[in-house]
């Protein structure tokens, strides 16, 4: 294979004969009792990364509908109250 069959390859340019050699090989490595549950945890973990994926867009979606949020208002009575001031002794005895 040259450089630019093997990137074929790799981009989604399959035909039926790299799918079933990819079969055979998987058949091969996993055996024939093992090839179903694996084949259906791959199942189950593609759907549930679209599953995320969708929310993710949904939230996105959701979060450029919504209208901006107001600025805070300066409200100067949600202010917590000031101490009451102290007496500074040393300003009481210069003077």
């Amino acid at each position: 294979m040259t450089g630019f069959e093997t990137t074929a390859f790799l981009a989604g340019n399959t035909g039926g004969g790299e799918i079933l050699l990819v079969f055979v090989v998987a058949l091969v490595l996993f055996g024939s009792k093992r090839l179903p549950g694996l084949a259906r945890s791959l199942g189950r973990a593609i759907e549930e990364f679209r599953r995320a994926a969708r929310d993710v867009s949904d939230e996105i979606q959701r979060a450029s509908d919504e209208p901006p949020a107001p600025p805070p208002a300066s409200d100067q009575s949600a202010l917590p109250p000031l101490p009451p001031p102290t007496k500074d002794r040393d300003h009481e005895h210069a003077g």
